[in-house]
């Protein structure tokens, strides 16, 4: 499964937009470190079912909405120097080594100093939050390279080969492979060979940002005060508020809304049911979501796994005439992959016999064999033939 890491400083609203993404339980406070061991949820990709534009009803969405599981780790809040032991230290880097992407959550109202205690809404300035946690993972992960560094080298020497296959191997735990590290080396024009330590930070840096991308999302939208938005603008972050998020899905929950995940608005089914103070509530919330096209929370996540990284949904079917599975049931699945997969790719995805059984794939639309090179699209509904059962 595709997983995202929520990351930050402590108290920015990391453990709000987790629990607004999963429904997960889990402690929030107004204080530094209230999450100490890494929260694990599901969240969701949100994406137009295919199951309109055919004419069926495939029982998997909600008014068309398809929601596509994507694993959330909310880890502990990041101090400046965590990766010299400060805070939490590298428990809180270790964490992100099974993310695919990063959701850098930051303080957008300026509510809350560099480690997390609170301060009257526009003191600190984000952008500082900003810098600080990408190089504090630069860092850390220059740490990890640099203890291997001259065995690294003197292996290189030794072979008259790159280290850039050694690098590749220190991090293999990192998701990091060797197509990053010599994407890194070609941007930056760097000789891995012959590298001065500051050459070997920023080859860190860009290591990390094309093996991790990290999306940062400005939350408390709803309580920044409009002068520091302005400074902020030049950025083009990601706004959100968590908090609004959170209260919408406990308010739909409870059948007091009709609200959906990414719904740019809400509308109230119960009237007789909400006191004025929620009534206030909700229409401070409502304030936020015209503003911003929503809370923001669904709209991080989507941005993170379908730009991001790229992903694509497609949907597998066993039955390319009526579109369904051998129990008869409509687009069962949907399934991200990498823009640029082929069907053997998606064999693979639905199980690992499938795509080592793979013989070729249909088109369930057109009902045509297609070629194994074929690169799938968004909605591609693909039927996989294969000698596995």
């Amino acid at each position: 499964m595709i997983t995202v890491a929520l990351a930050g400083k402590p108290n920015c609203g990391k453990s709000t937009f987790f629990k607004a993404s999963t429904l997960a339980n889990v402690e929030i406070a107004n204080y530094p470190f209230t999450t100490i061991d890494a929260n694990h949820g599901v969240a969701y990709v949100r994406t137009t079912c295919v199951c309109r534009g055919l004419g069926l009803s495939c029982g998997q969405c909600t008014d068309g909405i398809r929601y596509v599981a994507v694993g959330m780790i909310d880890v502990a809040g990041l101090v400046p120097d965590a990766h010299k032991g400060r805070g939490l230290g590298n428990q809180f880097l270790d964490h992100l080594r099974t993310a695919d992407a990063i959701i850098h959550i930051v303080d957008a109202s300026g509510g809350t100093d560099s480690e997390g205690n609170p301060l009257p809404p526009g003191t600190h300035d984000p952008e500082e939050d900003i810098r600080f946690l990408s190089a504090e993972m630069t860092m850390w992960l220059y740490g990890i390279l640099d203890k291997h560094w001259s065995k690294l080298q003197r292996q290189a020497q030794t072979s008259g080969n790159s280290p850039a296959q050694g690098i590749a191997e220190v991090f293999a735990g990192l998701g990091i492979t060797l197509e990053h590290v010599h994407q890194a080396e070609m941007e930056l024009s760097l000789n891995l060979k012959r590298i001065t330590q500051e050459e070997l930070i920023r080859f860190c840096a860009r290591l990390l940002s094309n093996a991790k991308p990290m999306l940062i999302v400005g939350n408390k939208v709803d309580q920044a005060p409009q002068a520091l938005l302005e400074k902020l603008a030049p950025l083009k972050l990601s706004y959100a508020s968590a908090a609004a998020e959170l209260a919408l899905r406990n308010a739909a929950a409870g059948s007091l809304i009709h609200y959906f995940p990414g719904d740019t608005a809400f509308t109230i089914t119960k009237p007789a049911s909400i006191s004025p103070p929620q009534k206030a509530g909700l229409a401070k919330i409502a304030e936020v979501m015209q503003r911003n096209g929503g809370t923001g929370v669904q709209q991080a996540i989507n941005r993170a796994i379908l730009e991001m990284l790229d992903m694509i949904v497609v949907y597998p079917v066993e039955d390319e005439n009526k579109f369904c599975d051998r129990q008869g049931r409509i687009l069962p699945d949907a399934f991200l992959m990498k823009r640029g997969s082929t069907p053997h790719d998606l064999a693979y995805k639905v199980h690992t016999d499938i795509g080592k059984g793979f013989l070729y794939a249909i088109d369930a639309r057109t009902k045509m064999r297609i070629k194994e090179s074929y690169q799938m699209k968004e909605g591609d509904i693909i039927k996989i033939v294969s000698t596995a059962k």
